[in-house]
């Protein structure tokens, strides 16, 4: 009888689930596995009995591990072949940062690490490529964070719309698609940094630095003020509890 190659390969990768653990640790250490590479899209899973006996749990708690996987896009099942990862490289990207920056406060920080390198580099441009109308929107962006101090959740989703706003007035298609991929684990991190006392009074100021930089095209002032505000959102980060 054939062997899938794939599931011979994955042999090694599964481990046993401790008793005390729920489907959630069944579906955490399939992420795992994706974000380290191991899994990949498009790859087969071993069958549904394979799994029970590498990770040492019963068909509930399986089932249910992989019905959540496949309804958050994930996983996809074929009729007659069994249960793949997804093909939809977008969904599949995007659930894998999501379950980073949920379970690892660490990966909130790597998070904005990237940012620094994408960001200051799309002020930059913002400043020397964005219209008026752009500049406009910016403003109104601004002007919904002004009135949304008070309410965190509205206050981030300008926050994060004013940073996609500048990926595109940079007239990087690339940098604005890989920020939006991220925008819901961006969302994420803001609301973390707004538990700050401080926090959304002192990012509204540093988002007004750099919108006047990039209205007077000043693009070295545009670049160093990003830099500076996520440099402080990532500290204002490290020393929350």
């Amino acid at each position: 009888m054939p062997t899938d190659d794939s599931s011979v390969s994955q042999e090694t990768k599964f481990k046993p689930i401790d008793k005390t653990s729920l489907s959630e640790e069944i579906a955490a250490q399939i992420m795992r596995l994706i974000s380290t590479g191991d899994l990949t899209p498009g790859q087969k899973l071993p069958s549904e009995r394979e799994l029970r006996l590498r990770f040492g749990v019963g068909r509930s708690s399986l089932r249910e591990a992989l019905r959540c996987l496949t309804i958050v896009g994930v996983l996809e099942t074929r009729a007659g072949e069994g249960t793949y990862l997804s093909l939809n490289h977008d969904k599949f990207i995007g659930k894998v940062l999501e379950w980073r920056v949920a379970t690892e406060r660490k990966n909130v920080e790597n998070l904005m690490k990237v940012r620094l390198a994408l960001e200051t580099e799309t002020a930059s441009n913002a400043a020397l490529n964005t219209s008026e109308e752009q500049v406009r929107e910016l403003e109104a962006a601004l002007e919904e964070m002004k009135n949304s101090l008070g309410s965190p959740q509205r206050f981030v989703e300008a926050d994060v719309a004013f940073h996609l706003l500048i990926a595109k007035a940079s007239s990087n298609d690339l940098i604005f698609d890989l920020l939006s991929l991220i925008r819901s684990q961006l969302q994420r991190a803001f609301l973390a940094l707004g538990n700050g006392p401080a926090s959304p009074q002192l990012a509204l100021d540093e988002h007004l630095r750099i919108l006047d930089a990039i209205r007077r095209r000043d693009a070295e002032s545009a670049m160093t003020l990003m830099r500076e505000h996520i440099y402080a959102g990532l500290k204002r980060y490290q020393q929350m509890p």
